[in-house]
């Protein structure tokens, strides 16, 4: 397997990238292409002590870097010799089975639906990060990349967050649920509303398992396995929940570091608040799958180290071994909306 990697994107390029790179490629027995400035990714190596390309590394020069800044769409449109760009560009060739970004996410959404492109019959691609929530983990489907949505778009998000948690998370018949303000079928603005009754109507002949409405509190109590909702919303759930877990850590460890009892009572629970803190660092898990695109393409997060950048390439191993486009595109025409229906 070959993953086509961004080595510019991201606060921590190319030094942190390129160092994950190298792990995921020496662990996971893959060959990796760092799209990027080639002096730029020499130095990064020579600063890990090695004096030559590992064995399965090479470097597909790249004179451009898109940074955070600039505006998505003129990015792409411009900067044909950025690392982004070319990295898309031999994605779409098929020069490499995905890619990893831990670049602008407007400028990756819009660089592989203009380069990559949609598999045909998807209206939006869509951003589903996976949280640790009971053994095998919780969807949200979109989480940013589609600020405004139709209700049809919820729909086939509900498919294609359900082929994920089928095919990447080994969930069987996995619940779907609709984020909402409350459980009532009729809650919601005219968009959760009609959202609802699509999911509804295409639960009947048993291609998705929908569970109805689920509100913010119950998502990380088990609720269901996949969360769906407009990207902004998403965006917001995403950042409250990652927020109140660092705050809750904070907290814990404060509340046992106050006198000699309490810290006596942390060493006696010191494995099991490892093993909690593991579970709930986000580097585990590294990057969240564009789901939609024709090939797959893993967003890393921006602040990615060396190890959040490997386990991002170990999601793009997992979602390449799991034909999760293959998938959506065998399964195209139930996700497909009647020409009547639709709004847009």
């Amino acid at each position: 397997m070959k993953i086509i990697v961004d080595a510019m994107g991201g606060d921590n390029a190319p030094d942190e990238i390129v160092k994950g790179a190298i792990q995921a490629c020496e662990e996971y027995k893959i060959e990796i292409i760092l799209t990027g400035k080639g002096e730029a990714i020499l130095r990064s190596l020579e600063k890990m002590g090695r004096k030559e390309l590992p064995k399965g590394i090479e470097i597909a020069h790249a004179d451009d870097v898109i940074t955070m800044e600039e505006d998505p769409v003129t990015a792409i449109r411009d900067k044909k010799n950025s690392s982004m760009v070319i990295g898309l560009t031999m994605l779409r060739d098929g020069l490499g089975d995905a890619l990893v970004s831990a670049g602008s996410t407007g400028a990756l959404l819009s660089g592989a639906t203009l380069i990559v492109k949609r598999i045909r019959g998807v209206r939006r691609a869509a951003l589903a990060p996976v949280l640790p929530v009971n053994e095998k983990g919780l969807i949200i489907i979109d989480c940013g990349a589609n600020a405004e949505c139709t209700p049809e778009y919820l729909l086939q998000f509900a498919y294609m967050g359900s082929f994920y948690a089928e095919s990447v998370l080994k969930i069987v018949h996995p619940r779907v649920g609709l984020l909402n303000i409350g459980t009532e079928p009729a809650k919601g603005t005219d968009l959760q509303i009609e959202a609802y009754n699509l999911l509804e109507e295409a639960s009947k002949d048993g291609s998705i398992h929908f569970i109805g409405n689920v509100e913010a509190k119950s998502v990380m109590k088990d609720a269901c396995d996949v969360v769906v909702c407009d990207g902004y919303t998403g965006n917001i759930l995403l950042k409250s929940i990652e927020g109140t877990a660092t705050f809750l850590m904070h907290e814990i460890k404060h509340v046992f570091m106050k006198n000699a009892l309490t810290k006596f009572a942390a060493l006696l629970l010191k494995k099991q608040f490892i093993e909690l803190k593991e579970r709930m660092d986000p580097d585990k898990v590294g990057g969240t799958a564009l789901l939609g695109i024709s090939k797959p393409v893993v967003k890393a997060h921006g602040s990615s180290n060396a190890a959040a950048f490997k386990s991002a390439v170990y999601q793009a191993i997992c979602t390449v071994n799991a034909g999760i486009a293959d998938d959506i595109l065998s399964n195209i025409d139930r996700m497909k909306i009647p020409e009547a229906k639709e709004k847009n």
